[in-house]
Order: C-alpha cells, then sequence, then structure tokens
C-alpha cells in the first residue's frame, strides 16, 4: 500500500472540459509506473470503464465529451503502482470518491416551516462554464420552476423562489466549484391546513448549448413543508370578538375601528360597524371591513 490518495478535479484544457486525476508519488520509489482506470456509474452499482492509461505521470486526464462521459455522471479514477520491469509487483488499486459531474445544489433537499424564514439554496456548476465564442456572455442560465409532484391537485406550491432564473458566470475552478449562484426560498404562508407537503425546485439550462450541455437536466431539489397552526380571530354577531390568544369582549359602538394591526410588518384589519339594533337595544353589528 503506497497511500496514493487519487482526486479528481475539473479543468479546461485548450476549451475543452476535463477531469484530472492527480494523485501522491513515493518519493523513495521514482522507478514506478501507474495505471489509472476511468469509470463511471452506470447505474446504482454498476460501474462502466470509460479509459485506462498508462504513465509515469503524477495525473491523467479524462475529456467530457457528452459522449461517453456527460454531464450527470458520477466519475471515479483507481490508480495502481507498478515496477517498470515487473508488472507482476503491483501495489493495491486506489480509488477516488465519486466525483458528479454537473450542476450541484448546496443542500441536496430542505425541510423548512411555514413561519415566513429565508433559506439560502446555493447552485453550483463542478464543471468550468466553456465560452464557445469572443461574442457570447459566458455563462449558463437556468430557469427555475416549482412543482408539487405528490400531490398535483393540492394547489399552488408551498414555497417561493426569490428569482425565476439564475446565471453561472464563467470563473476559476476551486475544489469542485467552478460557478455559484445563491437563491433564496421561502415557506408560504398559506394559513391553510395542509399537512407536510413536498415541493420539489426544478432547473433547465437556456438558450443555445453545445453537445455537452444539449441533453441535460440537473436534479431536482426536494423541498418538505411543515404545516403550521394558524392564528386565528373572530368578529361576529352584535359584535363579539375573540382575540388571538382567547380573550373575550363586546364592542357595541358605532364606527370604525382597528380590529387587528402587526407591529413587525405590514398587517392591519378594520371593520366598520352600524347600529343594527333599533331604539330597543344599543347594538351595532359589522358592515365592512378592510385588509392590507
Amino acid at each position: 500500500s503506497l497511500a496514493l490518495q487519487p482526486l479528481i478535479t475539473p479543468e479546461l484544457v485548450k476549451g475543452h472540459v476535463h477531469l484530472k486525476c492527480s494523485y501522491s508519488l513515493p518519493s523513495s520509489k521514482p522507478e514506478l509506473q501507474y495505471t489509472v482506470v476511468w469509470s463511471r456509474l452506470s447505474s446504482p452499482g454498476q460501474r462502466e470503464k470509460i479509459q485506462r492509461d498508462i504513465t509515469l505521470k503524477a495525473f491523467s486526464y479524462v475529456e467530457l465529451n457528452g459522449v461517453n462521459l456527460r454531464l450527470g455522471d458520477t466519475v471515479f479514477c483507481t490508480v495502481t503502482a507498478f515496477l517498470r520491469d515487473s508488472l507482476e509487483q503491483q501495489s493495491l488499486p486506489e480509488e477516488s470518491q465519486g466525483f458528479y459531474a454537473g450542476i450541484k445544489f448546496s443542500p441536496a433537499s430542505l425541510q423548512i416551516a411555514e413561519d415566513g424564514k429565508e433559506h439560502v439554496l446555493t447552485i453550483l456548476s463542478t464543471v468550468p462554464i466553456v465560452c464557445p465564442g469572443s461574442d457570447d456572455s459566458c455563462k449558463i442560465t437556468l430557469q427555475l420552476s416549482t412543482e408539487d409532484l405528490d400531490s398535483p391537485s393540492a394547489g399552488p406550491p408551498d414555497i417561493a423562489l426569490s428569482a425565476c432564473w439564475v446565471d453561472l458566470p464563467q470563473a476559476p475552478c476551486s475544489g469542485s466549484s467552478c460557478a455559484a449562484a445563491a437563491l433564496r426560498v421561502t415557506a408560504v404562508m398559506d394559513f391553510t391546513q395542509d399537512g407536510t407537503r413536498v415541493t420539489h425546485i426544478t432547473a433547465q439550462p437556456l438558450g443555445p448549448r453545445d453537445l455537452l450541455w444539449r441533453d441535460y437536466t440537473p436534479q431536482d431539489v426536494k423541498v418538505t413543508v411543515r404545516d403550521l397552526p394558524t392564528g386565528n380571530c373572530y368578529s361576529f354577531t352584535d359584535p363579539h370578538i375573540i382575540t388571538f390568544d382567547g380573550w373575550r369582549y363586546d364592542n357595541y359602538k358605532i364606527g370604525t375601528f382597528l380590529l387587528c394591526q402587526s407591529l413587525s410588518r405590514a398587517f392591519e384589519v378594520q371593520v366598520r360597524q352600524w347600529d343594527c339594533g333599533g331604539h330597543r337595544s344599543a347594538t351595532a353589528c359589522n358592515c365592512g371591513v378592510a385588509a392590507r
């Protein structure tokens, strides 16, 4: 065992997207050669070999060409060292961590509540953004949408997005991130007892694309929204009033009154009351309501 520790990183080579497998060279054994086998995850638990290199160098490249290696693939490299004059004496093969080539969301899923809080979703490309021509703006535009796939008849989605699309501009790769953008997700306070619902955020690349991006659709983000109980207040009959915290009282007066007001946001409800009791009793009834 030589602790080669292979690692896959993205790199732009002569205008084409490549993946680079790097590994540590033992300083005490300069006479070693290396076999690098590239593979992709073709189905759960199944690998498909893409390329095999024999090299003296501490790295190996494979091109992400959109044919045998495409966006959406999870890629591995396996490195074995052997003596130059003896193929039989080999080290134990060492495999890299899987590298996902494409658009990733962080976090990959969200669990939020209907409390109005914003949650940041980071969208990043693990591969370089290629500029095919000098006149083109060097970016990938993703159109965003939401859909309730589990209960499509349950009404509008339970989440709202801060943008309908995001741009991923070209940037130097750092680690496994070559372009990034931020999106804010908020659970809609719909005042409806609709239980816990799951909404999916989908991203679709827009505009003319090269062979690499043409048929690629990123994986959805699953957002689980937990329902919260809704507060209620009432003004009914002549009129009896029950506040949010259950306090009860009556208001028999005529006029326009402030029924409810928030001190932290633009939310206010006014009621107008008129005389509906006649000469025998002083009774007022609601005849109008205004809400902001």
